[in-house]
């Protein structure tokens, strides 16, 4: 069952148009009205809003690069192995 889930996000994260939508989604993230959101007085642990907002935000962009980075690492692979004999 995992292989198969695996096997379908990988030919999900592979189509242009899933690359276009997280990076237009990261752009919006960044942008004003949400970085208003999240610019207030109030503490979560401690810590800001705006700061565990933008930390959450980077490592989950991170996140979805390293995604892609496999996505077109397998498709890499699976091309070596059609031209091989």
């Amino acid at each position: 069952m995992f292989k198969l889930m695996r096997r379908r996000l990988l030919h999900r994260l592979q189509l242009a148009e899933s690359w276009v939508i997280f990076f237009i989604m990261g752009i919006i993230m960044m942008n004003f009205p949400f970085i208003l959101i999240f610019n207030k007085a109030d503490t979560l642990f401690g810590f800001p809003l705006i700061f565990i907002y933008l930390y959450l935000g980077w490592s989950i962009s991170i996140c979805v690069i390293y995604l892609f980075v496999l996505a077109v690492r397998h498709t890499d692979d699976n091309q070596a192995v059609i031209k091989q004999p």
